[in-house]
């Protein structure tokens, strides 16, 4: 998803922007000029999407929130052989993944439109992703998200995803339009990893080797084994 130019300013604002609630709507109508944007390869994520494969058994199974087209990122953990199950609220582009990347012999892909705020899939999954779509929530469904990604992280699970570097709002644009970003506080965020039994693994603001984008790697402890 497109980030905006400059860093989100300080301050918890009450209420978001009123872009905050268009944001679905836009990724809907554009999702032909997005996937064209985004293009097929993985360049700057290649790194931390490596790493976030490292911290998964063989064949693991991958939750990723807000997936877009499921290109290229999706179509990069399917390459090293992870089930994917990919939701994203715009079904535009859920309709371009199961066209990009259709489940079958080969593809262990499910495509599932879906909202990170209402997600209750009843299932967990050895990872979570969610590159590039926290951050086009307000504030406080960040705060309320991080719940559902628990919910659906198994013991041991890792969690990858992106944040702005401080706290507040920034408003991009995208296809002529305005395009909502926010963040919490790097503290807030350790916080509420800590209060859903996440451990920060890695914490990079503003990465020069992955474009500027501000990235962490978490993970639960594994589940414990009964004595004997």
């Amino acid at each position: 998803m497109p980030r905006p130019a400059s860093h989100p300013p300080p301050g918890r604002p009450s209420e978001p922007h009123p872009s905050a609630g268009d944001v679905v709507a836009l990724y809907e109508r554009t999702a032909a000029a997005w996937a064209a944007r985004r293009g097929a390869t993985v360049a700057l994520e290649g790194a931390w999407l490596a790493r976030f494969a490292a911290e998964l058994p063989p064949g693991a199974t991958v939750l990723d929130v807000g997936c877009g087209t499921g290109v290229p990122i999706a179509g990069a953990l399917l390459a090293r052989g992870l089930r994917v199950t990919g939701v994203d609220a715009a079904p535009a582009m859920i309709a371009r993944a199961r066209r990009a990347l259709p489940p079958g012999p080969g593809c262990a892909a499910r495509w599932l439109v879906g909202d990170v705020r209402t997600l209750a899939l009843g299932e967990r999954f050895d990872g979570v992703l969610a590159w590039h779509s926290l951050f086009h929530l307000s504030p406080a469904d960040q705060r309320r998200a991080f719940a559902v990604l628990a919910a659906h992280a198994a013991p041991g699970a890792a969690l990858l995803f992106t944040s702005g570097a401080q706290a507040g709002e920034a408003i991009g644009t995208w296809a002529g339009a305005p395009l909502y970003h926010a963040s919490l506080d790097p503290d807030e965020y350790r916080a509420l990893l800590a209060a859903h039994g996440f451990g920060v693994l890695a914490h990079v603001a503003e990465d020069p080797a992955c474009g500027g984008a501000t990235v962490w790697l978490a993970r639960r402890p594994p589940a414990r084994r009964a004595d004997g």
